[in-house]
C-alpha cells in the first residue's frame, strides 16, 4: 500500500497509525477511507443545490449572467437543454437561443 501525501500541505512525509493518516509537517489527520471518497467524488460536477449532473440533463439558471464581450444577458428562470460536461473551470457546455456557451455549474439547477 502506498501512502499518499497531506491533502492540507502535499508533504509526502505521511504516516499510518492505526487506522488514521498523520501528516507530521502540519498536523493534519484523515482516515485513509476518506482519502477514497474524496478521490471518487472529485470527477462528480454538481449543481447549486448539490444535485450531480450529467450529460443530456436539462438545467435553470438561477441567476442572471452577463455575457462577457456582449450586450447580452441570460435572464434567471431560463431552461438550457441537453448539456455537455466538459473539464476545466467552466464545466457545463450549452446551447441556447442565444448562442452556445460555457457555463459554471454553481449558477444552475437541474430542472
Amino acid at each position: 500500500m502506498s501512502i499518499p501525501s497531506c491533502p492540507n500541505c502535499s508533504s509526502v512525509n505521511s504516516y499510518l497509525d492505526r487506522t488514521l493518516l498523520i501528516c507530521p509537517d502540519c498536523g493534519h489527520e484523515w482516515s485513509s477511507t476518506q482519502d477514497a471518497d474524496l478521490t471518487e467524488n472529485l470527477d462528480v460536477i454538481r449543481d447549486a443545490n448539490g444535485t450531480a449532473l450529467a450529460d443530456g440533463d436539462s438545467v435553470v439558471l438561477i441567476k442572471d449572467l452577463k455575457v462577457k464581450g456582449s450586450s447580452t444577458t441570460l435572464k434567471v428562470g431560463t431552461k438550457i437543454k441537453k448539456i455537455r460536461l466538459v473539464g476545466g473551470d467552466h464545466e457545463v457546455d450549452c446551447k441556447t437561443d442565444t448562442g452556445s456557451f460555457m457555463l459554471k455549474a454553481c449558477y444552475l439547477r437541474k430542472a
